[in-house]
C-alpha cells in the first residue's frame, strides 16, 4: 500500500497529455473501462477485447508505466512490462478466428496509459455483455500485491510486478457471471481519511469522477453504455486501520466515525444520482468486527434503502499473504466464490 500511495502523493496532479491515439482505436475493440476520447486511462483492470482472423495480431499502445497481460482465446500468452510506445505482435497462431484481450494489471494514479488499437485482420468488435458490475475500493479491490506469496515484496520484484487486477475477486467474479466490469480502486485512499492520515483533505471521493486520475478536475464521460446493475463498494480499511495522529481533523475516533458515515451517505447519493434507483449497491467489509464493520453496517441501516445491502466477507481462511498483508491470489479466489454466492441470493434482474 505505502509505495503506491506515496508515489501518488508526490506525483503532480497536472497531467502531461500524450500523443493522440490513432483514430478509431475503439471502433474494433470493446471496453467497459473508463477511457477518454483519446483512449487514455489510469484505473487498474481496464481491458480491451477484439476479434481477428489469421495467425497473428498486433497490440499498439503507449505506456512506459504499467504492466499488461495479453490474452489469446482466454489464455495469457505474454506480459508487457512498461512497454512504452510499441506494437506488440503475437504470432504463430492457428489460421482461423481468434479473440484477443489486453488488460492493465497495475495501478497508475499518477500516469495515463494509451491504447492505439489492435492491428492485423481485425474483425468487428465483440458485443458488450448484458451484465455490468462496478467495483469501487482501495488496494484490496485493486489487487495490490496479490501475486506474491510473501508479505515482504522488497526482494521479489516489488509491488507492480506482484499485482494483477485481472486476478482480483472483482474480475474473477465478473468473468464467472459473464459480466463486463470496472475496477475503480486506488490504493491508500479512504472515504474521508487515507492510510496513516496522509494527504489530509483529499480522499477517494476526490478522484471517483475521473477517467484519468492524474488530471485535476477531469470528469469521465460515460458513453451511455455503462449502466451497472450491481455496484460493490469497499472503502473504510484506510479510514480506520491506522490510529489517529495529533493534528488530524478528527480529534476523536467517534468524530472520525461520524464523518465517515456522513461521507458514505453522500457517496451513495452520488451513485444514485448517476445510475438511478435500479442498481443494487453492496457495502462490503472484510473484517468480522470492529469500528469499520460497525460504521459500515450503520450506514446501511440508516440508509433505509432495500437496494443498499451490507456484505461482511470476513473468513478465517483468508491468509493475507500478499504484499504488505494484502489479499493473496488464493484469497481473491476465495472471496470471489463468497461474492458469487452472495450475488446469487440478491435476486438481481440482469
Amino acid at each position: 500500500m505505502s509505495r503506491l500511495f506515496v508515489a501518488a502523493l508526490v506525483a503532480t496532479l497536472v497531467g502531461v497529455p500524450a500523443a493522440a491515439a490513432a483514430p478509431g482505436a475503439l471502433d474494433r475493440a470493446h471496453t467497459a473501462g473508463r477511457v477518454t476520447k483519446q483512449v487514455q486511462y489510469t484505473w487498474p483492470g481496464v481491458y480491451f477485447e477484439g476479434r481477428f482472423r489469421g495467425t497473428s495480431v498486433g497490440i499498439s499502445l503507449n505506456d512506459a508505466t504499467n504492466y499488461y497481460d495479453v490474452q489469446i482465446d482466454g489464455r495469457t500468452v505474454s506480459t508487457l512490462v512498461k512497454p512504452g510506445r510499441t506494437t506488440h505482435w503475437v504470432r504463430g497462431l492457428s489460421n482461423g478466428e481468434h479473440r484477443v484481450r489486453l488488460v492493465k494489471r497495475s495501478e497508475s494514479p499518477w500516469a495515463a496509459g494509451e491504447f492505439d488499437g489492435f492491428v492485423g485482420a481485425v474483425l468487428t468488435k465483440p458485443a458488450a455483455r448484458t451484465r455490468q458490475i462496478e467495483f469501487i475500493g482501495d488496494s484490496l479491490t485493486a489487487g495490490y500485491g496479490n501475486l506474491s506469496t510473501t508479505r515482504d515484496c522488497s526482494t521479489n520484484g516489488g509491488i507492480d510486478r506482484n499485482s494483477n487486477a485481472d486476478l482480483t475477486f472483482g474480475a474473477l467474479t465478473s468473468r464467472a457471471l459473464n459480466a463486463d466490469y470496472q475496477i475503480n480502486a486506488i490504493s491508500g485512499r479512504g472515504m474521508v481519511r487515507n492510510y496513516g492520515g496522509g494527504d489530509p483533505g483529499v480522499s477517494y471521493r476526490n478522484f471517483y469522477d475521473r477517467a484519468v486520475l492524474n488530471v485535476d478536475g477531469d470528469v469521465w464521460q460515460n458513453p451511455g453504455s455503462w449502466r451497472p446493475q450491481l455496484i460493490v463498494v469497499g472503502l473504510g480499511t484506510n479510514d480506520f486501520s491506522t490510529a489517529l495522529k495529533p493534528g488530524e481533523q478528527w480529534p476523536t475516533p467517534e468524530r472520525l466515525v461520524a464523518a465517515y458515515k456522513s461521507a458514505y451517505q453522500g457517496f451513495l447519493d452520488k451513485l444514485r444520482a448517476r445510475y438511478g434507483s435500479g442498481p443494487t449497491i453492496v457495502v462490503s467489509v472484510p473484517e468480522a468486527t470492529g469500528t469499520f464493520a460497525d460504521a459500515a453496517r450503520q450506514v446501511v441501516q440508516e440508509r433505509g434503502d432495500s437496494r443498499v445491502r451490507y456484505w461482511n466477507y470476513a473468513d478465517p481462511a483468508i491468509d493475507r499473504l500478499g504484499c504488505d498483508w494484502h489479499f493473496s491470489q488464493r484469497d481473491h479466489r476465495l472471496i470471489s466464490g463468497l461474492l458469487t454466492e452472495y450475488i446469487a441470493r440478491l435476486g438481481l434482474v440482469w
